[in-house]
């Protein structure tokens, strides 16, 4: 088993990674942050110490008893961050979204493919246990064949587009691309890669964005499954990604922030069996805990489900959203990276 030495990279996110290295009691050998009060601040509570704390990542890149990073940086950073450290020798776990456009998908790919190192991207959706319930249930039969699967992402970010979050402004992280890939990863791993998509947006809640708040997206998902992706990134409510899965045999419905999910099944004579049975669920919205585990368990020979490739289809499909809203046109998503 070969030894994983971690560091971290961008802390008003990563303290999450951070947080859950130190509960797996995996090494950190250094965090690193731009802003030295949040390095001072995270590295404080999570007693790391001084020698282990930077504001610049080629401190962490020129260490050699670095040997995995965790990049949680502002997304523009993280193709120059991936490919630095991936042809330095270094496993990386990159969050999501992987990049913001083609050109920068297509060379995390690359870089990738050329260096036998993991390269894992941060779907943390993968690892709510909501979602992988649910997915458990599909692939078990529990609700028969799949033929409508739907997902939203609402997410309030009038407070978090200005200031030190004003990045999340860029005309490149359109909010489908930002915060609504999760919604895309989520029926990508349950439903297949969306083939063909056509969207509407609207613009009235975010005033300081360039891009549609709001997003409308119908799919079509291999073995004639159909399905819907909403996302507002000004909508007035609690956050959640409410997610319903219809199959031919019963349906479940069911969130990341709930104790709890529905399923629906049916008799032999194929009538809904009422009411709905409820099954508690753990609420982990945010399950750094393993997700860093499933890294280091990668690092070390377990199969790697969220490759560069995997990460880059989401963007690709987000990317088709936000095109087909701005033409008006069906669009086919170009999932081929070579």
């Amino acid at each position: 088993m070969e030894k994983t030495v971690l560091g971290i990279i961008g802390l008003n996110f990563g303290g999450n990674h951070l947080a859950g290295a130190i509960k797996n009691g995996f090494e950190v050998g250094a965090i690193c942050d731009s802003d030295p009060e949040m390095l001072k601040k995270v590295g404080d509570e999570n007693n790391i110490p001084e020698e282990k704390r930077f504001t610049d990542y080629n401190d962490l890149l020129n260490n050699p008893e670095i040997t995995a990073v965790i990049i949680a940086t502002p997304d523009p950073l993280h193709r120059p961050l991936t490919e630095a450290f991936l042809n330095a020798g270094k496993h990386v776990m990159c969050e999501k979204p992987l990049a913001l456009d083609r050109e920068d998908l297509d060379a995390i790919v690359r870089t990738a493919k050329k260096n036998d190192k993991i390269c894992m991207v941060g779907q943390i959706c993968r690892f709510t246990p909501a979602f992988i319930k649910a997915k458990e249930l599909v692939e078990s039969g529990t609700i028969g064949e799949l033929y409508y699967v739907e997902s939203e992402y609402a997410h309030d970010y009038m407070r978090i587009v200005s200031g030190k979050h004003g990045w999340r402004s860029d005309p490149k992280r359109h909010g489908v691309i930002g915060g609504g890939c999760h919604a895309v990863d989520l029926l990508r791993w349950i439903a297949g890669d969306p083939y063909e998509i056509f969207s509407y947006g609207v613009h009235k809640l975010l005033p300081t964005v360039p891009y549609d708040d709001a997003t409308i997206s119908i799919m079509k998902f291999p073995n004639n499954v159909i399905g819907k992706i909403f996302v507002s990134t000004g909508c007035k409510r609690d956050y959640t990604m409410r997610t319903v899965l219809y199959g031919t045999k019963g349906t479940i419905i069911c969130d990341n922030t709930s104790d709890h999910m529905q399923l629906f099944t049916v008799t032999d004579e194929g009538d809904t069996i009422f009411p709905a049975q409820i099954i508690p669920i753990d609420i982990n919205n945010h399950n750094a805990v393993k997700e860093v585990a499933v890294f280091v368990d990668c690092i070390n020979g377990a199969p790697l489900m969220m490759s560069a490739e995997e990460g880059a289809k989401s963007v690709v499909a987000c990317m088709a959203i936000t095109e087909s809203a701005k033409t008006g046109e069906k669009v086919v998503p170009n999932y081929n990276f070579d």
